[in-house]
C-alpha cells in the first residue's frame, strides 16, 4: 500500500530484507532504493561572509523560480543537484556566514532530497513522535515524564504489573518493552475494550502478548466486594457445534420434506398445463433451495465463530479476575484522562505491600486531591508529587546553546510505596498509644503547659 509521510509518498516493498537503519532514496513511482554513500567533495576554503546584517530577505535573492524547480524535477534531476543549483543561483549565499550557509544547505536538503531512513521502533522514538504530532492522544505525556514513570514504577522482567492508561497504548507498550516478555501485565480499560494503537507500532513478537491480560474497570467494584459473577462457562466450542449440528439437522429434514411436497404439488399442476412450464418451475425451485442452503451454512458458521470468541473472552476474563484476587501485584501505573483519586484508591487494593505505584496527570490539582486522600487513608509511604523539567540543547561545533523553544510542561507525577494498612485500630486508640510511647518528661511538660 502507499505510505504517505510528511510530503513524500512511497511503497515499502523494496525495504523488505534490509536491516534497520538503512537509508533509502525515493525514486520515480514511489519506489525505494538503498542510498549509495557518496563522500561530499567540499572545497577546503569556503567563500563566506563575516556578517549577516546587510542581507535582506526580500525574496529576490533566488534567481530560480518555482516553475524552474518543477521543470528540474520533471526531468528527473536528483535533489542533491537541485540544491547545488539553488546555491549557485542565490545572490546572497556567498555573503552569508559559514554557519548560515550550513543552515541554508540543511534546510534545502530536507525540502528537495527524498531520503528516508527506516529505524527500529522503540519507546523513545514512539513517545517523541506522538508528543510532537498528536500530544492529545497521549494526554500530553512527554517522553521524559514517561521515562520517570518507568523508573519510579520499578518496571523490570518478571514483574506482575497493573497498567491503567488512556494513552493509545503507549504506556502499555513501554512497560512491555521494559519487561521483555517475562512476567505478566494486567491492563485495566474503560468502555468496550482496550485501545492498543501505539502498542501495535512496537512490533512485539507473539510471545509478548501471551502474558498480557485485560480487565474492565466497570467490574473492579464487584470484584472487590466479592459479588463478581464468575458465570459457569458455556459448553466447549466443539460441544456447541455438535449440538447446533444436531438441532439444525432435524430442522433441515423438516424443511426438505416440506420442499418435496411443494415440488410434487407444483409438478402435478404443471403436467396438466404444459411440459415446458414444468421444467422452468423445477429449475427455479432447485436454485431457491441451493441459495437457502448456502445462506443457512454461512449463518451457522458466523454463529459458531461468534460463540467461540465469546467463550474465549469470558474464559480470559475469569483468568484475569483470578490473578487480581491474589492481590500480589508488583506495581501499579496509572496514566489516564479520568480523575486519578477513585481509580488509585480502588486499584491499590490489588497491589502487594512494599510495592511502588505511579500516577500521571496532565494537571496538578487532581493529583493534589489524590495526595490528600492517600494521606488521610494511610497505607502508603514516601508520597511524592513532582514535575519534570526539560530543556533541549543544540550541540554543534562552536554553536552549542539551549534551543529557543522549550516545552512548557510535561505533566505531573504522584509516586509512592504501599505498606500494610492496619484497619483494626481507630484514630483515638492510635493517639493514646502515641501518648503512652512518649517519654515521661515530655508528658509532664505538656501537662504543665495545659495547666
Amino acid at each position: 500500500r502507499k505510505i504517505i509521510f510528511e510530503k513524500q509518498w512511497f511503497y515499502l516493498d523494496n525495504a523488505i530484507g534490509h536491516i534497520y537503519g538503512t537509508t533509502f532514496e525515493v525514486t520515480s513511482g514511489g519506489n525505494l532504493q538503498p542510498k549509495q554513500e557518496v563522500e561530499e567533495t567540499t572545497p577546503e576554503t569556503k567563500e563566506a561572509g563575516t556578517d549577516n546584517r546587510n542581507i535582506v530577505d526580500d525574496g529576490k535573492s533566488q534567481k530560480l523560480t518555482h516553475d524552474d524547480i518543477k521543470a528540474l524535477k520533471d526531468k528527473g534531476i536528483k535533489g542533491q543537484e537541485i540544491v547545488q543549483q539553488l546555491i549557485e543561483n542565490s545572490t546572497t549565499f556567498r555573503d552569508k556566514t559559514e554557519f548560515a550557509q550550513d543552515k541554508y544547505i540543511k534546510k534545502k536538503k530536507k525540502k528537495y532530497e527524498a531520503v528516508i531512513t527506516i529505524v527500529k521502533p522503540s519507546t523513545r522514538i514512539l513517545s517523541t513522535m506522538y508528543y510532537a504530532r498528536e500530544p492529545g492522544k497521549i494526554n500530553h505525556l512527554r517522553y521524559d515524564t514517561l521515562a520517570q514513570m518507568l523508573t519510579l514504577g520499578n518496571i523490570r522482567a518478571g514483574n506482575k504489573m497493573i497498567v491503567m492508561e488512556t494513552c493509545a497504548g503507549l504506556v502499555l507498550g513501554a512497560v512491555m518493552e521494559r519487561m521483555g516478555g517475562y512476567g505478566s501485565i494486567i491492563q485495566m480499560y474503560p468502555g468496550g475494550g482496550p485501545v492498543r494503537a501505539a502498542t501495535s507500532c512496537f512490533g512485539f513478537p507473539k510471545l509478548f502478548f501471551n502474558n498480557l491480560h485485560e480487565f474492565p474497570l466497570s467490574k473492579v467494584d464487584s470484584l472487590l466486594s466479592g459479588t463478581f459473577s464468575t458465570e459457569i462457562l458455556p459448553l466447549e466450542p466443539e460441544d456447541n457445534v455438535l449440538v447446533e449440528e444436531e438441532s439444525n439437522g432435524s430442522t433441515d429434514e423438516k424443511q426438505t420434506s416440506l420442499q418435496e411436497t411443494e415440488e410434487e404439488s407444483t409438478t402435478e399442476a404443471a403436467m396438466e398445463i404444459n411440459q415446458t412450464e414444468e421444467q422452468e418451475t423445477m429449475d427455479i425451485n432447485a436454485e431457491d433451495v441451493e441459495f437457502k442452503e448456502n445462506k443457512e451454512k454461512g449463518y451457522k458458521e458466523n454463529v459458531r465463530e461468534k460463540q467461540r470468541k465469546q467463550w474465549e473472552r469470558k474464559k480470559k476474563l475469569i483468568e484475569t479476575a483470578a490473578l487480581l484476587r491474589e492481590k500480589n501485584a508488583d506495581g501499579l501505573i496509572v496514566a489516564s484522562k479520568f480523575h486519578p483519586t477513585p481509580l488509585l484508591l480502588s486499584l491499590l487494593e490489588f497491589v502487594a505491600p512494599s510495592r511502588p505505584f505511579v500516577v500521571y496527570c496532565q494537571y496538578k490539582e487532581p493529583l493534589l486531591e489524590c495526595y490528600t486522600k492517600l494521606r488521610e487513608r494511610g497505607g502508603v509511604i514516601n508520597l511524592k508529587l513532582s514535575e519534570t523539567w526539560l530543556r533541549n540543547y543544540q550541540v554543534l561545533p562552536d554553536r552549542s546553546h539551549p534551543k529557543l523553544t522549550m516545552s512548557g510542561g510535561g505533566g505531573y507525577l504522584l509516586s509512592g510505596i504501599t505498606v500494610v494498612l492496619d484497619k483494626g485500630n481507630s484514630d483515638s486508640s492510635n493517639l493514646e498509644a502515641l501518648k503512652m510511647e512518649e517519654p515521661s518528661s515530655k508528658r509532664c511538660k505538656v501537662q504543665d503547659l495545659h495547666c
